[in-house]
């Protein structure tokens, strides 16, 4: 058993990554009609980094010496798809609802090849089209998903502002993936530091994004007096944020990029249980296009 685990530590921490994600969106989605999507990628990130501080200093892991260009590419990859990204992904998430959002999500890894196509020089074959082809038709399913009357906010009644908001958030997210990949295969910090400083980026980055906004978008702070929206976002930040960014990145460590890539998308899966859990009605349209956006991203990448 040891030896499998050692075997496919990878796969299993894509996997691993991929479920915690998915539960952590639900959670998000419970509380960013209370919280500002800003204000909540704040709280996250510094929770999420005290608690990896925690961790190093009880592994007693001192600071290794890491290549100028490396730290640069960690640190513009946090900047990119951790402060523009999860920032955008809350905002998509109020406006479409966590399945919705997610099943978007399948966009990145495509774009994720095309970024690298251009920027690496990584070229696409063949079935790479075909499985583009295939994610695309699974989101164009699930888009054309209509939401219930009685059961819709008005914002999901008028969804292309959440549209919107999912490209953008799949978008900075590919380009995150992109310079995150860069870096790693150039050094050898461990997994867990690459995600402090991606995630201390994104904070740096925060207020970049907040003076470049649109002036349509509010900056409000939200008191919160409840301790069960705390212990929610608590909870999602420990799961989405510190536990699944540090899988991520182990899963890139011990597997390959694109094994990687194919199973942590794996999230709009997990989510459909955990959607009609919580009340969210699943229509055979919604599955099937999470099957078929699935599907492509593993023909993407196989």
């Amino acid at each position: 058993m040891n030896e499998w685990i050692l075997t496919y530590r990878g796969e299993v921490a894509a996997l691993l990554s991929a479920l915690l994600w998915a539960i952590a969106a639900v959670l998000y989605q419970q509380v960013g009609d209370r919280i500002p999507p800003l204000q909540l990628t704040l709280l996250k990130g510094v929770m999420a980094i005290a608690l990896i501080l925690l961790t190093l200093l009880l592994r007693g892991t001192g600071w290794p010496e890491i290549p100028g260009r490396s730290l640069l590419l960690l640190a513009a990859s946090g900047g990119v798809g951790i402060s523009l990204g999860d920032t955008a992904f809350f905002y998509a998430l109020n406006h479409l609802g966590s399945r919705r959002t997610l099943l978007l999500q399948t966009l990145s890894p495509a774009m994720t090849a095309l970024i690298a196509a251009l920027v690496l020089g990584e070229l696409l074959a063949p079935r790479s089209g075909i499985g583009m082809m295939l994610i695309l038709l699974g989101v164009a399913s699930v888009i054309q998903e209509r939401v219930s009357p009685s059961a819709a906010t008005p914002q999901a009644q008028f969804p292309w502002q959440g549209l919107a908001w999912a490209v953008l958030a799949a978008a900075a997210q590919a380009g995150g993936a992109v310079l995150s990949r860069a870096a790693l295969a150039e050094t050898d910090v461990s997994p867990l530091l690459a995600a402090l400083i991606r995630l201390v980026a994104g904070l740096v980055f925060l207020p970049l994004w907040m003076a470049a906004r649109p002036r349509s978008i509010k900056v409000t702070w939200t008191p919160i007096a409840s301790g069960r929206t705390w212990a929610m976002i608590g909870v999602a930040a420990f799961l989405g944020t510190y536990l699944a960014i540090w899988l991520q990145q182990t899963s890139l460590k011990f597997a390959l990029a694109g094994v990687s890539q194919t199973l942590s998308a794996m999230s709009p899966i997990f989510v459909l249980p955990l959607a009609a859990w919580t009340g969210d009605r699943l229509s055979l349209r919604a599955i099937l296009g999470a099957v078929i956006a699935v599907s492509g991203v593993a023909l993407l990448f196989s």
